[in-house]
């Protein structure tokens, strides 16, 4: 990109980058949208040309499974909208969070993480960097005195999820950064709820910010994928790993995200003030034991949602008195919401955290985690608050009545 747009760029607001942003061209035989290029090579008649290009000395790609073009307008779009100066995809979140974590940390280094990241994540850290000998050490995830104690004793790397994915807490990134650098830590934030339009962590001191790209940037549950943006030292050593590794991001996902992401803060918009209206709502309701979201005055980590985010995203989650029970008969009772294992999408989605983000956990892990058997996670769509709303009702008032 030359520097003028850059400079264009960097005065921009939000939804000009997430429409234009990477999309300069020329693009190919004058198309005003990126094409899907499904190439798996890419041909040179010149050998000095071809070596230039294979060495990173010449711009071009070789290869899909190192670099494609439809995927590099990808990596460039999120890459402005975090505000970073480098960015590197993968086929999935999780391809995302684990290639980070697996190409920045060795035998014997510490991680210092919180209690309430994603089940995956959790996995990660629980089960599979252990192996590794790789230390781990989970700490209350609003105790941010607690976190800093262990950061102190040193870690190599310091992994944050914030709002976190179900429980919606929020936790202090410019604080724990600091800690962090005073020992010479990365700092990894996976910022898939808040989104770009909602959430800078790079902004707040973090080194890398992580997204599912297949919630909240896709927007259209069509595509799974994943990116971290963050420096350049660290992103090429990220890059490294996954190219060899082989965690491609494929061109057909990568040009629906692509094409979600010129949306991304239209739809935020609508799902910022839909998941509000509902979360205010669901605090009046008798059946409702507890709301979870951090846009609420009542949410515990609310003054620091203020000050670290720009609205408070499109999701929430509420516990149900009478717990799991309640839920599976509540569930089935809603029109205008998928039951279903994904979250971000333009229509509501509904599931409960045993059956999905959380469901590769057991009992013992999920409460350790603070998630109760009945908490149900809401991802509110675009659609009317309104009839978001009535549809909530019914199908409470209806789960009363069915439950006696």
């Amino acid at each position: 990109m030359s520097a003028e747009k850059k400079r264009e760029y960097q005065g921009a607001g939000t939804g000009t980058r997430a429409v234009w942003a990477g999309e300069e061209g020329p693009l190919w035989q004058r198309a005003t949208q990126v094409p899907v290029v499904l190439s798996v090579g890419y041909g040179y008649h010149d050998v000095e040309e071809w070596y230039g290009v294979a060495t990173g000395q010449r711009p071009g790609h070789i290869y899909s499974r190192n670099t494609n073009p439809t995927v590099a307008v990808f990596e460039e779009k999120v890459r402005l909208l975090e505000g970073a100066e480098a960015a590197t995809s993968f086929p999935s979140g999780m391809a995302a969070i684990s290639n980070t974590l697996h190409t920045l940390l060795a035998p014997g280094d510490r991680v210092v993480s919180v209690k309430d990241t994603y089940g995956g994540t959790t996995k990660l850290f629980l089960e599979f960097l252990p192996r590794l000998k790789v230390r781990v050490t989970l700490c209350e995830t609003t105790d941010s005195e607690e976190i800093e104690g262990e950061v102190a004793k040193g870690c190599s790397l310091l992994y944050l999820e914030t709002p976190t994915n179900p429980t919606l807490k929020v936790v202090d990134i410019v604080r724990l950064a600091r800690a962090a650098h005073q020992v010479g830590a990365t700092v990894v934030v996976d910022s898939t709820i808040a989104t770009p339009v909602n959430q800078n962590p790079l902004s707040l001191g973090a080194d890398l910010v992580v997204h599912s790209a297949t919630k909240f940037l896709g927007g259209h549950a069509d595509a799974l994928g994943g990116v971290v943006c963050g420096p350049p030292e660290l992103i090429e050593r990220i890059f490294h790993y996954r190219e060899i590794n082989g965690a491609a991001l494929e061109p057909m996902s990568a040009y629906l995200l692509l094409r979600g992401l010129k949306t991304l803060h239209l739809r935020i918009r609508q799902q910022n003030e839909n998941a509000l209206q509902v979360a205010r709502f669901l605090q009046t309701h008798p059946l409702v034991e507890t709301v979870y979201y951090p846009g609420l005055e009542t949410h515990a980590q609310h003054e620091l949602a203020k000050r670290q985010m720009r609205a408070f995203g499109g999701m929430l989650s509420f516990a149900l008195k009478g717990g799991f029970e309640t839920a599976c008969i509540f569930l089935p009772k809603l029109k205008y919401a998928h039951r279903a294992a994904n979250l971000g999408a333009v229509e509501t989605t509904i599931a409960v955290p045993r059956t999905s983000s959380h469901v590769e956990c057991t009992l013992e892990e999920r409460r350790a985690m603070g998630i109760p058997e009945g908490l149900v996670r809401y991802s509110a769509g675009i659609e009317e608050g309104t009839d978001l709303i009535a549809d909530l009702q019914q199908a409470l008032e209806a789960t009363l009545s069915a439950a006696g």
